[in-house]
């Protein structure tokens, strides 16, 4: 089964032997050569495997190819190609990475956060990043990471 989608704002039709129910994460990672996307747990349950389906954060890892027909989807690498978001910036000001295995899952669902809210709270970071396990224990940096990169679309407004 073919499956045609746009994938970091490029079309791209992928074929599937499992008529479309392999899971986005291995059709990013395998099929279109993509590899910023992890595995984790395969389960939805660690966040690893985020990217983002016309703009909303999910976990690719349980969500049928067949699914992304027509839509957009963006991964890790689409934030930017030189480590220049203010993300990324933020990601490295605030020593977020310790292992960096779930820093793409991370990055993702906090984009998807700044997307939809410019100015989060502590809060509104606790309840999206939830269900995004760093094994390090990164947390209160990357709470940082948000707000520095948060201010810095603003235009370094607080």
């Amino acid at each position: 089964m073919a499956t045609t989608f746009r994938l970091n704002d490029q079309p791209i039709t992928l074929e599937d032997d499992a008529g479309g129910e392999t899971p986005l994460l291995w059709a990013i990672r395998e099929i279109a050569g993509l590899t910023g996307t992890k595995f984790g747990c395969g389960r939805s349950l660690c966040g690893a495997c985020t990217v983002h389906l016309d703009g909303r954060a999910i976990r690719s890892c349980v969500t049928p190819l067949r699914t992304v027909e027509g839509r957009a989807v963006h991964t890790i690498e689409s934030l930017s190609p030189d480590r220049s978001h203010p993300l990324q910036r933020a990601w490295l000001a605030e020593n977020v990475p310790q292992c960096g295995y779930c820093q793409s899952g991370q990055l993702m669902s906090a984009a998807a956060l700044l997307a939809a809210n410019p100015s989060p709270t502590d809060a509104d970071i606790d309840a999206a990043m939830t269900g995004n396990i760093c094994r390090c224990g990164t947390y209160q940096r990357i709470r940082l990471a948000i707000h520095r990169a948060a201010a810095e679309l603003r235009g370094g407004r607080s």
